[in-house]
């Protein structure tokens, strides 16, 4: 090993500086420029900057600390820069155009720190573009993994088990599988994914 290897193998870990209200505002505007979330999302991402700045820094209060992430979160979400219900429907949709089913796509908006009427709501949403948004989902699954009818046809009946547990470990029913699955012709399935769209609100 080389004198600069060495050295640098023995370089001590970076400490972090020190929070303040105004670091804990650039590190959540960072963040917040680089990634949509939730209000709780952001208070867990803050509050695991403060834990770390704590082991270092003796006089760092974790308790004083956490009130400042309360007012940083208010004062976000009342100048619009943290809205759940908005940060949910883009998730959700996102989600739903890479073919997640919908417990799935509830799991995730959760695991954020999405209430479930705001997550109920995000998902009311999808019906505004297309009546059945768990179908849409389904097949736009179908068709990025070459599933069913999206398969080779010579294979297709070899591979059908594999192709109804893909779809249950996506997270869909074993119904919506098997329509998927079973389905004779993609054309059908391209066809319901643009059906008429009404209003369901």
């Amino acid at each position: 090993m080389s004198e600069r290897k060495a050295t640098s193998a023995k370089a001590k870990p970076r400490i972090p500086r020190t929070i303040t209200p105004g670091r804990l505002a650039n590190i959540a505007l960072h963040y917040l420029e680089r990634y949509a979330s939730s209000a709780e999302n952001l208070r867990r991402v803050l509050e695991r900057r403060v834990f770390k700045a704590s082991l270092f820094h003796e006089d760092l209060d974790v308790d004083v600390a956490k009130g400042w992430i309360d007012d940083l979160i208010k004062r976000y979400q009342g100048a619009g820069l943290l809205n759940d219900l908005s940060y949910a429907e883009i998730r959700a949709r996102s989600l739903m155009a890479r073919g997640t089913a919908t417990r799935v796509i509830r799991m995730k908006l959760m695991e954020k720190g999405v209430d479930g009427d705001t997550i109920d709501k995000a998902l009311e949403t999808l019906l505004d573009e297309h009546p059945e948004p768990e179908l849409a989902a389904a097949i736009k699954l179908a068709r990025r993994r070459h599933l069913g009818p999206y398969s080779d046809p010579a294979k297709r009946e070899d591979y059908k088990d594999k192709h109804l547990a893909a779809m249950a470990r996506a997270g869909f029913s074993y119904d919506m599988a098997r329509r998927i699955v079973e389905c004779d012709d993609k054309e059908e399935l391209e066809d319901l994914l643009h059906p008429p769209l009404h209003s369901h609100r």
